[in-house]
């Protein structure tokens, strides 16, 4: 999964406004341009608003240190103003005629006004009043200054002075979440009890305890020791008198106000205009026409093509049993675990290094940027997932990074590392993003941003790439596979079961303990990331069976004619797109492809 820090940044993206936005009058109003000239205008300012409305998760996090200093602003009067501020670009936009484009910015054109009518869209549902989930929100958001470079004084003082605003940002979260609660747009509780813990983390006696204060305990030698010392001083000056107050008024709003008010239901079409919010999100994060009642019947059928391939690998290694009592076999037998956070990142490394050397069997283009595998922050571990991909900065000053979670290591499996490590890595998320970052003449929200279908599709089609790198030699490591696609069919089942058809929390995760061999602490906290992101977890499998159909339809086109490097450049080409235009592209190629041969 791409942790963008962006899981974090999907949902600070949604709930942040833009401030100081630049105007749109050249944009709008001024025939005599080019309409080349118009598009570039407002393509610069929509990003310029969005760099402004998320300046920790998008500005700061791809290197552009304008912005280092503040939160987002979650005020109403900002909130409104980026509204508002949407809607006038969309208008700018649609000034523009589009035939006077080049193809390449006639794409362009068409992904911004999709990207703007569905955001504008979006806003009817109000999800912003619910800024925080178990998985992300500012109970978790000193994880950041792992991410952010720290290596001049102004660094630290830009960081100080984020410490000092960090009260007006609690309490603007505490307003958004108070209206919530008058509206009746509250998370489940059931998955928001994981998050006292999260908060009580960050009230501690000491700031030199707090992570915030993290980034003071690795200041630059090039600095002077007094100049040192006063950055530390005014860091924990800004905690104690700042941060830890702040956290106080949240915990105690969080804990007697909040909790109580949250729903008992799971789905989100218990919210208000629920069915049409999900039927919403279900279109919005696969970039299809499906509704939700389809989306379920693909996930049983695939649930049963893929069950059909598990059965043939537990006859192949002669277990007398029963499927279940596989499973329990898998989940329990010692033999299938690392003992210690530090082999199983070991482990992680290890295939990482082993994959690497065979990329280019497959890719003809590779990516300029580095990664790494680290551990995932203890702090947020027991309720994330099993791994995630962080993207490297745009300036080259952090590599990218594939985070993999080491809590509690007897519960990760030897035999899931391989396709983990594919989809998160390389040739998952690191390539595709890496390439697309790298990819010249796109536009910044291009290539920096991306659609969940595609980016995420690749990472699982990454995954049945797996054999041709040498790997799934072992018919457990084959098996682990298998339970990762069975993982993401399963989603297809349970979400829309959840939101959907109004299945209970434990018929999900009975129905997944039924059909996949993860573990009971993965599944659950897998049940409780698709309660609290309606319609996500679609797009995994649904963009990689687009990439596996488009894939066979060149295949049986080209016949001996079929280079996988060339294919692979082509769907990785223009970066992320909606799949509708992928098919498009991918056809084109084919169409080219069998003309030359011709």
């Amino acid at each position: 999964m791409k942790r963008i820090g962006t899981l974090v940044a999907a949902a600070a993206l949604s709930a942040c406004a833009a401030i100081d936005s630049p105007p749109l009058t050249d944009a709008a109003s001024a025939p005599a341009r080019s309409a080349a000239e118009r598009l570039q205008s407002v393509m610069d300012a929509d990003w310029e608003r969005r760099l402004q409305a998320s300046p920790l998760w998008l500005a700061s996090m791809i290197g552009d240190r304008r912005y280092n200093d503040r939160w987002a602003d979650l005020g109403a009067e900002a909130i409104a103003a980026d509204h508002q501020q949407r809607r006038q670009l969309l208008a700018a936009l649609e000034a523009i005629d589009r035939g006077a484009l080049s193809a390449g910015d006639r794409l362009n054109h068409d992904l911004l006004v999709d990207e703007l009518r569905t955001s504008i869209e979006r806003d009817a549902f109000r999800t912003h009043l619910m800024p925080i989930s178990h998985m992300f929100g500012i109970q978790s958001v000193s994880t950041a200054a792992d991410r952010l470079r720290f290596t001049t004084a102004q660094d630290y003082r830009d960081w100080i002075a984020r410490l000092e605003a960090f009260g007006t940002y609690v309490d603007q979260h505490i307003a958004l979440m108070r209206e919530g609660i008058a509206a009746g747009i509250v998370p489940p509780r059931v998955v928001m009890e994981r998050v006292p813990e999260q908060i009580a983390a960050q009230v501690v006696e000491s700031a030199e305890d707090s992570p915030f204060y993290a980034p003071f305990r690795r200041l630059p030698e090039s600095l002077e020791a007094a100049e040192s010392e006063a950055l530390a001083e005014a860091g924990r000056a800004a905690i104690t008198d700042t941060v830890l107050p702040a956290f106080r008024r949240f915990q105690a709003f969080f804990n007697a106000i909040y909790l109580p008010a949250c729903r008992d239901g799971i789905a989100a079409s218990a919210l208000p205009d629920g069915e049409r919010f999900y039927a919403f999100e279900v279109r919005r994060f696969t970039t299809t026409e499906l509704d939700p009642e389809a989306v379920h019947a693909t996930g049983l059928a695939e649930v049963a093509r893929i069950r059909a391939q598990m059965d043939a690998i537990i006859d192949q290694v002669g277990f007398d049993g029963s499927f279940a009592e596989f499973l329990h076999f898998l989940r329990t037998d010692p033999q299938f675990y690392h003992d210690s956070p530090e082999a199983l990142l070991t482990g992680y490394r290890d295939i990482a290094k082993r994959i690497d050397p065979e990329l280019v069997k497959l890719f003809g283009r590779l990516p300029r940027m580095p990664y790494g595998v680290i551990a995932m922050p203890a702090a947020i571990a027991p309720d994330a997932p099993t791994a995630y991909y962080s993207r490297g900065a745009a300036d080259g000053s952090r590599a990218g990074m594939f985070l993999a979670n080491t809590h509690k290591p007897e519960t990760r499996p030897k035999y899931e590392m391989e396709a983990l490590t594919v989809h998160e890595a390389m040739p998952g998320h690191h390539l595709q993003i890496a390439l697309q970052q790298e990819l010249g003449g796109l536009p910044m929200f291009r290539r920096f941003g991306g659609y969940t279908a595609f980016v995420e599709g690749w990472g699982l089609y990454s995954e049945s790439l797996g054999e041709a790198l040498g790997l799934y030699t072992d018919p457990y490591s084959k098996f682990g596979q298998l339970t990762y696609e069975m993982w993401r069919a399963i989603r297809l089942v349970v979400d829309t079961g959840m939101h959907h058809k109004g299945w209970t929390r434990q018929q999900a995760i009975d129905y997944f303990k039924a059909n996949a061999g993860k573990s009971e602490n993965d599944i659950v906290n897998e049940i409780d990331r698709y309660i609290a992101w309606p319609g996500q977890a679609l797009a995994y499998k649904v963009g990689e069976l687009r990439i596996q159909a488009l894939r066979r339809q060149a295949e049986q086109a080209l016949g001996e004619g079929f280079d996988i490097r060339a294919f692979h450049d082509t769907v990785l080409g223009a970066g992320a797109v909606p799949l509708n235009i992928l098919e498009r592209r991918v056809q084109a190629w084919i169409a080219e492809q069998a003309g030359d041969a011709g």
